[in-house]
């Protein structure tokens, strides 16, 4: 995705993903309306994860909500500014995988399709494997 005519869907997926993994930290955060809001606080949040993260120690699963928590807010601003971005990436699709897996073996089948969690790893390993990123401070600081 380096010619002209891919730097918009090159730009636009950086976006997609990073607005979507945002909006999800947003929720933990409660800054969606009730209506709108599958978690509406870390607390819930927290016991979310606990459920998809049945088989570790209740302190190893409350840390993972933390650690996917700060993940989801770093990757995606990294992505948005196109700084490191192919480790952003790489980042953002193996942390989408393991919550993929996470939901599968926890809820079924069903609930990461719901969610097109599977979409977002497979367009963040897309991402990934790109060789240059237009409009990023990558670009700028390329040698």
């Amino acid at each position: 995705m380096t010619d002209v005519k891919n730097q918009f869907p090159q730009l636009f997926l950086r976006f997609a993903l990073s607005i979507t993994m945002l909006s999800a930290v947003a929720d933990r955060f409660g800054l969606w309306n009730k209506e709108n809001s599958s978690w509406g606080n870390m607390d819930s949040f927290e016991e979310y994860t606990r459920q998809l993260t049945f088989f570790l120690p209740e302190a190893l699963s409350i840390f993972s909500a933390y650690a996917a928590t700060f993940l989801e807010i770093l990757f995606p601003l990294m992505l948005i500014v196109g700084f490191k971005t192919k480790i952003a990436a790489y980042g953002s699709s193996i942390l989408l995988l393991v919550f993929a897996l996470s939901m599968t073996i926890a809820l079924g089948v069903k609930a990461p399709l719901n969610y097109s969690v599977w979409v977002g790893s497979a367009a963040a390993l897309l991402l990934a494997v790109q060789s240059q990123y237009s409009l990023s401070i990558d670009q700028l600081t390329k040698k």
